[in-house]
């Protein structure tokens, strides 16, 4: 994931304007749906990368056999190990011929890292080399080459001449190798998406900083992580899931990767980190914490991710209990103010701010650390879903261009409904607490008209272009496929416990998509594994289930149709109160979400059908005052309580720099505001309920 998540996350951030930074981390504000398209192997731009491209030419077919037996592994860092002499001689023969890369923090102050390649065996005709344009999990064409500052190529001792194909794609003259390529990166983006460095720490994704030989993607990939010069780097550590060749942990030195792809799936962080282990059934997990974080309460927090991440391991494994990793890290950057996540096959990359870290002496579970909880469950349960289990069209990635698929609702929604879920299942928050997050996430998906343009199969394929690239008037036009597809996993949830009689869940469903498609997904070779597709999908709930779901995905999936949670939630023992009929008189809304600019209230988005909309308000006004009354970047809420429904009111606003007047009729709000509780119910009701949450009330 890369953005925010409303609801269960960090919506109350973004409405009140606060920065979300990051990763694909959860759910945005919007919303979002899709339409299927047949996957690509990514179309090349020039001639010359066409004919070099080996990814991109090789039909899909040659990789199609899933690993089976012996071939299969379940782990896609370590794979089978041979053993003797025949292993020892072929991994030194494959060391011999690895694509191998040095970086270096070379200049704190500029931001750059210093990078060199080595080819071997450069292609006859020139080696290609080109950085990706995006990094999996964040779905918008990021360009990385732009931060390349100079490049330049040698052979023997002799300069190489390059020549540029495209905007992130170079060729060397033809040479006999080993090709050397010597580039500098620019690395000053706080994300979780690409890389940052200065004097407080380095961190990196490969995407960001390795180029890719066309062609020799599937050979080894030996990196040195090389230690910085200077005072300010005398302490520092290196935090990473890749395996160690020649470093020792958390130190610097070589590092191996299987292929390229594995190469860029593990980020680097560097620095003076605090680092703890604890381990979930029997698996090593690091937690890495960069930044000044005072008092924070490591032991509190392995624990919680501890019973989290156990929580998952046993959700997908309920026998062998066994992760799909050696070792999993999660590297957390703490800043004032930010927040985002984006997976990795074996950790994850995330930013928070750092008051949202447990506090020695503090036991309360404060909002920001049940948020910050939820943001590790959410980037963890991707492990298994999006990372091993992928869409079809995802194996393998096409790195150079956008990787269009419909399932995003599935990879991004289904693992947003069990991010929280599995905080509930773990204990680390009540059923009640659960409830209240899902009754936000609800409102929220339905406070947008979005939803009722666009389904969240087409959103997902729309990504690239609408949910990264929202404007003013998302709310309006999208649906989030993480939102509105975590009600999709919801509803289907409950659908297949009560069709069932609790016989079936979701939770077979995921098993049975882990134990078909992702399990075995890296096998010894890593392009072995197939992705699934939304045709295999929803064959494969109706055989899991027994039942007959094509009219589910029909309306809820392909279709804008409201999921029917009213009908649903009250057979797990769930209440459902509008709190707006409980209110004596209407309270009025202007239907608009403001944010703060300066001490003034600037409208960010105008909701379609509500009063504001009525009246003419826009997007980008400055709202100055309300019958005569000033409004300030504060008052709002306090001014318009005390109008009531219908009543009118006059509005002067600037426009740019031009003073308007406007007539508003106060509306009361229209989307519901649904309030979730639990009841008294019957034995067999609370029995499903138990089974759906993972514990008793």
């Amino acid at each position: 994931m890369d953005e925010s998540k409303q609801g269960t996350v960090s919506a109350a951030r973004e409405a009140h304007g606060q920065a979300v930074t990051g990763g694909e981390a959860r759910r945005k504000v919007a919303g979002g749906m899709g339409t299927s398209a047949p996957g690509r192997s990514g179309a090349v731009q020039s001639a010359a990368l066409q004919s070099a491209a080996h990814e991109y030419a090789t039909d899909k077919s040659t990789t199609g056999k899933r690993p089976t037996g012996k071939q299969a592994t379940g782990n896609g860092e370590a794979g089978k190990r041979e053993t003797g002499k025949s292993a020892a001689a072929r991994r030194t023969a494959s060391q011999s011929a690895a694509v191998q890369y040095s970086i270096v923090a070379s200049d704190l102050a500029a931001h750059l890292f210093a990078v060199r390649m080595t080819v071997p065996t450069p292609a006859p005709e020139g080696q290609i080399v080109a950085l990706p344009a995006w990094i999996p999990g964040s779905y918008m064409i990021r360009e990385f080459a732009r931060n390349i500052v100079r490049i330049r190529g040698e052979c023997d001792g002799k300069p190489v001449v390059l020549r540029k194909l495209d905007k992130h794609t170079w060729q060397a003259a033809s040479c006999d190798g080993p090709l050397l390529l010597h580039y500098e990166v620019y690395a000053w983006d706080l994300s979780v998406r690409a890389a940052h460095l200065d004097q407080t720490h380095g961190f990196f994704n490969g995407t960001s900083v390795f180029l890719r030989a066309i062609g020799q993607e599937d050979r080894q990939h030996v990196v040195d992580i090389q230690q910085p010069q200077g005072e300010a780097c005398a302490g520092w550590r290196v935090a990473t899931a890749l395996r160690e060749q020649g470093a020792r942990r958390y130190g610097f030195g070589t590092y191996i990767a299987a292929n390229y792809d594995e190469l860029i799936d593990h980020p680097v962080e560097m620095g003076d980190f605090a680092l703890a282990t604890f381990k979930a059934h029997g698996v090593p997990h690091d937690v890495v914490i960069t930044g000044r974080v005072p008092n924070l309460d490591m032991e509190r927090l392995c624990a919680d991710l501890k019973k989290i991440c156990s929580a998952q391991i046993a959700l997908f494994e309920p026998k062998s209990r066994r992760a799909p990793m050696e070792r999993y890290v999660f590297m957390t950057l703490a800043v004032g103010d930010g927040y985002g996540g984006l997976e990795h096959r074996a950790s994850t990359a995330l930013i928070c701010a750092r008051a949202d870290l447990p506090v020695l002496g503090r036991k309360e579970l404060s909002e920001g650390y049940r948020t910050y909880l939820g943001l590790c469950s959410h980037e963890y349960f991707h492990t298994w879903n999006v990372k091993r289990i992928k869409p079809a069209e995802f194996a393998p990635y096409a790195l150079q261009t956008e990787n269009y698929t419909s399932l995003l609702w599935l990879f991004e929604g289904f693992t947003s409904y069990y991010d929280d879920l599995m905080l509930v299942r773990a204990g680390s928050i009540d059923p009640e607490a659960y409830l209240k997050l899902l009754a936000k996430t609800i409102n929220g998906v339905l406070r947008g008209s979005g939803r009722t343009k666009q389904s969240v199969a087409e959103s997902s394929f729309d990504a690239w272009v609408k949910y990264y690239r929202q404007d003013e008037n998302a709310p309006n036009s999208i649906v989030s496929y993480y939102t509105k597809g975590s009600l999709v996993g919801l509803a289907l949830d409950l659908t297949i416990r009560s069709g069932t009689r609790g016989k079936r869940s979701l939770d077979d469903l995921m098993r049975a998509l882990w134990e078909r498609y992702g399990r075995d997904f890296f096998g010894s070779e890593e392009s072995s594994g197939l992705g699934v597709s939304a045709s295999e999908v929803e064959a494969l709930a109706d055989e899991v289930t027994g039942l007959k779901l094509k009219r589910f995905f029909d309306r809820y999936v392909r279709g804008i149709d409201d999921l029917p949670l009213d009908k649903l939630l009250p057979g797990m023992g769930v209440v459902l109160t509008d709190k707006r009929k409980s209110e004596k008189r209407g309270k009025a809304a202007l239907g608009v979400r403001t944010t703060r600019d300066g001490s003034d209230c600037k409208l960010a988005n105008v909701y379609e059908g509500g009063a504001g909309h009525r009246a003419g308000l826009s997007a980008g006004d400055i709202l100055m005052a309300i019958d005569g009354l000033r409004v300030t970047a504060t008052n709002l809420d306090a001014l318009l309580g005390r109008y009531g429904s219908g009543q009118s009111a006059r509005l002067h606003v600037f426009r740019r720099d031009e003073l308007m007047e406007f007539s508003v009729v106060l509306a009361g709000d229209p989307a519901p505001q649904w309030e979730l509780t639990l009841e008294d119910s019957r034995a067999a009701v609370r029995r499903l309920r138990a089974a759906w949450l993972g514990r008793e009330d």
